[in-house]
C-alpha cells in the first residue's frame, strides 16, 4: 500500500489551511494599519497582499515521471501598488503644508472585510476536506477488521 499517495489529500488540505491563515494575518495587519499616515520611511502604510503558489509533487506513474497538484504555499507577501487615498485635512501634522491634502493608506476596510469572509469560507472548505478524509479513513479501517 502506497501511504504517500494515500495521505496526499491530507497534505493538500493542510497546505490550504496554512495559506489561508497567512491571508487572515495579512488582512488583520491591513485593518490594524488602515489609518497609519506615516511609517518609518515617512509614507502611509501600504496594503499587504499574500501571493500563493501551487505545489507540484513529483510522482512515478506507470514508469514515467509526472507532476500532480500537491497543495498551495505562500510565495510571499507584497505591497499593493494601488494609489494612496487623499483627504483634505489642513490641520493634520502629516498633511501637505501647501495644499492641506493628507495621504492615507490604500486600505479599504470594506474590501478587507470581504476578503476576510472569503478566507473564512476557504478555511472552512479545507477543514471540511480534512474532516471528510478522516471519516473515510476511519470507515476504511472499520471495514478492514
Amino acid at each position: 500500500m502506497d501511504f504517500d499517495h494515500l495521505f496526499a489529500t491530507f497534505r493538500i488540505g493542510a497546505s490550504g489551511l496554512t495559506a489561508e491563515r497567512a491571508r487572515m494575518r495579512a488582512i488583520a495587519n491591513n485593518l490594524a494599519n488602515a489609518n497609519v499616515t506615516r511609517d518609518a520611511d515617512g509614507n502611509p502604510f501600504r496594503r499587504d497582499v499574500v501571493v500563493f503558489r501551487e505545489v507540484l509533487d513529483r510522482a512515478l506513474r506507470g514508469g514515467t515521471a509526472g507532476a500532480t497538484l500537491g497543495g498551495v504555499r505562500v510565495a510571499g507577501i507584497v505591497k499593493s501598488p494601488a494609489p494612496f487615498r487623499t483627504e483634505y485635512r489642513p490641520g493634520h501634522p502629516d498633511a501637505d503644508k501647501e495644499t492641506g491634502m493628507l495621504r492615507l493608506p490604500n486600505v479599504d476596510p470594506v474590501t478587507e472585510m470581504v476578503d476576510m469572509m472569503t478566507v473564512s469560507r476557504a478555511y472552512q472548505a479545507n477543514l471540511a476536506v480534512l474532516t471528510t478524509f478522516k471519516e473515510m479513513m476511519t470507515q476504511t479501517l472499520r471495514l478492514s477488521r
